[in-house]
């Protein structure tokens, strides 16, 4: 059974998708990401090839489609750790294709990894610690006066604690991060995110190699993430939790976006089910195990 947590502060609602378009790159009222002609060619295969794309603001938005279908490297381009051929795109507002990883980081648009980024032979807490923007111990000159960091040492390291008691991993704080399981491994990265207060935080299969007991977990944490007013945008595969979370999926294949919509009506789609199943269109896309890797 879904567990939610409860929000701190009221919740955001989410938004009004009734006039939206069920058509590839529809227009959305008050959109965070907006991107136009991103592609990437590697050997001389395009990976992505996405015309237009609008991810509304305050919005668990799913992007999912079959392997090999871009999503992926969709999210490297747009957050600054891959190079498009061709592209441009805005996140909240302003222009936003020559931004390293680190600046559009900064800006707001944080993202995690299939494969967890924790630093392994630190603890927990140090890891949380180094999520966090403007430290100034970092500039050699301020480090040599403490009296000018220590203040925000202490800010950081209370905000990290509090995010560690939200994920439950305030027990593991003084453990290696590489003894945790993988499941906790993207507990940690998720709740690293947080540490820069993000606007947009993009997430690449959260539930991949998560037991069933942390998957309701990790279910919980994003819906509250929407609830405090951050934007979702995430890659999965696992289509219970595509249809539990997501107010908007995002279809593709091949590189392309092929469909959008809600959960409920986006999977009978041709062209969703063309992507998964080919040609067996007598095939029930409700079956969650045709979806899976």
């Amino acid at each position: 059974m879904f567990v939610e947590t409860e929000p701190t502060a009221p919740a955001t609602p989410a938004p009004d998708f009734s006039s939206v378009e069920r058509v590839p790159g529809s227009a959305k009222a008050d959109p965070i990401l907006v991107a136009d002609d991103v592609s990437r060619s590697f050997g001389g295969i395009k990976a992505v090839e996405v015309e237009h794309l609008e991810v509304a603001r305050n919005a668990i938005t799913a992007l999912i489609g079959p392997n090999g279908a871009g999503k992926t490297t969709l999210f490297n381009l747009l957050t600054g750790f891959d190079q498009a051929d061709t592209g441009r795109w805005s996140f909240d507002g302003q222009r936003a294709e020559k931004l390293s990883a680190a600046r559009a980081a900064r800006a707001g648009m944080v993202r995690t990894f299939q494969l967890t980024k924790a630093l392994n032979r630190m603890t927990v807490l140090d890891n949380m610690r180094l999520g966090a923007t403007g430290q100034q111990g970092e500039k050699f000159t301020v480090a040599l006066l403490p009296t000018l960091w220590r203040a925000r040492e202490k800010a950081i390291t209370e905000k990290a604690m509090t995010l560690l008691e939200r994920f439950k991993l305030d027990t593991k704080k003084d453990d290696f991060a590489g003894s945790l399981s993988g499941g906790q491994r993207k507990l940690l990265e998720m709740a690293r995110a947080l540490m820069s207060d993000p606007k947009l935080i993009m997430l690449d299969e959260p539930m991949a190699g998560v037991n069933p007991a942390l998957t309701q977990s990790l279910l919980g944490h994003i819906t509250r993430l929407r609830e405090e007013g951050m934007t979702v945008l995430f890659v999965e595969h696992d289509m219970h939790m595509v249809r539990h979370v997501s107010d908007w999926v995002v279809v593709m294949a091949e590189g392309r976006i092929v469909a959008e919509g809600p959960a409920h009506t986006v999977m009978h789609e041709q062209a969703v089910v063309d992507a998964y199943l080919g040609s067996h269109h007598d095939t029930d896309l409700g079956d969650d195990s045709l979806l899976e890797d």
